[in-house]
């Protein structure tokens, strides 16, 4: 490590724990790679799903939440980020340019940094306390300060029919669900949704959710679709550009850690957004024709009694960290 450039071992503390940020099907679509005074992020465009994300829009929000964890993990290791978003149009796959130097980290920094471990995507029932105004509105603050708006989705008899619209029309498409079967309910894979990490789906639930293959998250004991008192929240932004969604995406990590800070649990939901109607009827709906959604997440209390969730598998960091020149990172 110099004064200009932290060390190999700092690089990979930090770049291990951006690849935790969740990802769309945990298909993790980014590569990491490392030059002499910076770090570049990559899309990895052979990890888009045709059919679940058609315009890579969840590819970016992906990588997005991939930068955020990374600028939180250099912050708390005592290196402050200065990122250059979609630095080279003529590579439209070079995502971001990270310039560090030295730095304190502050408490907040340590915090979410800290949450990155411990956050999970748990889509089970919430419980029925409430979740406090104040933790919402520390979120809204937040993103409000990174240019992305929040809003409360109420689950009014339209936005839960908008939502089940989506579920309907990607139960009806044959490549969809071939691709969905080939990404879920997987046992041994670094990359994929566990079968262990999705419930049953259940229609009656306040927001219907993706129907995964092979589901096997047993729900909270005693836990119901009518107790769980939830809140489901919209990420919106004023374009729709890729910088506007990769922005949403480091939003998305900062809403899901400052959840965790306070101990809720998360769930982020991309289904209804995948398809051009239900967004565009979300749009109106939510945001008044106002903002673009780009991601929404359900947040809550897990139920007492509910068993702590697995991490979701990784792939190998030196599958995902690289020289500039493509080489292995050492």
């Amino acid at each position: 490590m110099t004064a200009h450039f932290p060390d190999t071992a700092t690089i990979r503390t930090a770049l291990s724990l951006a690849t935790r940020a969740p990802s769309v099907h945990n298909s993790q679509p980014w590569q990491w790679r490392v030059g002499d005074r910076s770090i570049h992020l990559y899309a990895d465009a052979d990890r888009r799903l045709p059919r679940t994300d058609p315009d890579g829009r969840d590819l970016l929000i992906s990588c997005g939440a991939s930068l955020h964890h990374a600028t939180v993990a250099f912050a708390a290791l005592g290196w402050q980020s200065k990122v250059h978003r979609l630095p080279n149009g003529a590579a439209p796959d070079h995502l971001a340019a990270i310039e560090l130097t030295r730095t304190e980290p502050s408490e907040l920094d340590v915090s979410l940094a800290a949450a990155i471990p411990r956050r999970r995507t748990d889509r089970r029932y919430f419980s029925h306390w409430p979740v406090p105004h104040t933790d919402v509105a520390t979120i809204g603050m937040r993103l409000a300060r990174m240019g992305v708006l929040l809003r409360h989705v109420d689950p009014t008899i339209d936005v839960r029919a908008i939502i089940a619209e989506a579920v309907w029309l990607h139960a009806h498409d044959a490549e969809y669900l071939s691709e969905l079967t080939t990404w879920s309910g997987r046992y041994s894979s670094t990359a994929g949704v566990p079968a262990r990490s999705v419930p049953e789906s259940d229609g009656a639930a306040a927001l219907p959710s993706r129907l995964f293959a092979g589901p096997a998250l047993a729900q909270p004991p005693g836990a119901t679709a009518d107790d769980d008192h939830g809140l489901v929240l919209a990420l919106g932004t004023d374009d729709d550009d890729a910088t506007a969604r990769l922005r949403a995406g480091e939003a998305t990590s900062m809403a899901l850690l400052t959840s965790t800070i306070g101990g809720l649990a998360s769930c982020p939901v991309t289904e209804p957004l995948e398809i051009d109607e239900t967004r565009n009827a979300l749009r109106s709906e939510v945001f008044g024709d106002e903002a673009h959604p780009q991601m929404m997440i359900r947040i809550g209390w897990a139920p007492v009694g509910a068993d702590p969730l697995p991490a979701t598998p990784r792939r190998p960091i030196d599958e995902v960290i690289r020289t500039m020149t493509g080489g292995p990172f050492e």
